[in-house]
């Protein structure tokens, strides 16, 4: 009787060990010297892992053209984080390419040497935010959880974990993490015309949201600071492209004055006079014109 108690203690060990195997884990610190930038990724067994980005996109501010107003609030706003003043989780909002994650990567550069580091969140592991915020809060340097193409679908997991997060849960976010997100919706979720029939007007004429809305512009509200982001003028977008040509290398004048009508062409094959459409064309015209 004894022996067979015993073989059977022994198979429950063994099965609570190979289920504790599989169990999502606690969050495990990485090595936070091998880079000012790191990766959130939960893996398919369902344990999250925080992994060192080993090249960071060298992006400087002085090489971000146009958006001088935009790179202002960033600026001051990074810049009191990090001096441990008061500052607000951000949401960059507008037209695709026109800067919006370039401008935080540049800002991780200009401040990595005074503390800042980025932790790097997909939209899908945005419910994990609260073990990130957890693992890093006693540490000495400053970090900006940054979300890249923000938006949510109707349901998702991700919309009230953020919300949360942002404003109104229990446990209070570190006062050594804010929140950047960059998305192309300024409400974050998608926006139907039948939803405007949820107005109400009163008898003086005041206009009232329904609650659908008010729903959907909840979480926009919890970022403090929004900025916002236009498409290009045909000038602006020539002094971008003329700063990406210099950026890489480009010093033949005859050469820039050649880039102007094909980075024209260029725009209107793309559909589009954004930033990323003008470095698109700076590397290729260098490419094919600099012979050093």
């Amino acid at each position: 009787m004894s022996d067979a108690f015993d073989r059977l203690i022994n198979r429950a060990e063994e099965l609570i060990g190979r289920i504790e195997a599989i169990l999502p884990g606690p969050l495990s610190a990485p090595d936070w010297g091998a880079s000012i930038a790191f990766r959130y990724r939960r893996r398919s067994n369902g344990h999250g892992v925080m992994e060192p980005v080993r090249q960071v996109a060298p992006l400087k501010l002085s090489e971000l053209k146009e958006i001088d107003a935009q790179r202002e609030k960033i600026v001051r706003n990074t810049e009191q984080f990090i001096s441990g003043l008061p500052a607000n989780n951000v949401l960059l909002t507008g037209s695709r390419g026109t800067g919006k994650s370039s401008l935080v990567k540049a800002c991780l550069n200009e401040f990595a040497p005074r503390g800042l580091r980025l932790i790097e969140i997909d939209k899908a592991d945005v419910v994990d935010l609260p073990d990130i915020v957890e693992l890093v809060a006693h540490r000495k340097e400053y970090f900006i959880v940054f979300c890249d193409d923000l938006s949510f679908e109707e349901g998702e997991a991700g919309y009230k974990a953020l919300k949360s997060i942002l404003d109104g849960s229990v446990s209070a976010a570190s006062d050594n993490v804010l929140i950047y997100a960059t998305s192309n919706r300024r409400h974050l979720l998608p926006e139907y015309m039948k939803e405007n029939l949820s107005y109400t007007h009163t008898e003086d004429g005041e206009v009232h949201p329904g609650e659908v809305i008010e729903e959907k512009i909840s979480l926009s509200e919890r970022f403090g600071l929004w900025v916002s982001f236009y498409p290009f003028s045909q000038e602006e977008y020539l002094t971008i492209v003329m700063q990406w040509l210099t950026t890489l290398g480009l010093k033949d004048d005859k050469s820039f004055e050649l880039a102007r009508p094909e980075a024209l062409i260029w725009a209107l094959e793309r559909g589009s006079r954004s930033g990323r459409v003008a470095y698109q064309f700076a590397r290729d015209f260098v490419g094919r014109h600099d012979k050093g």
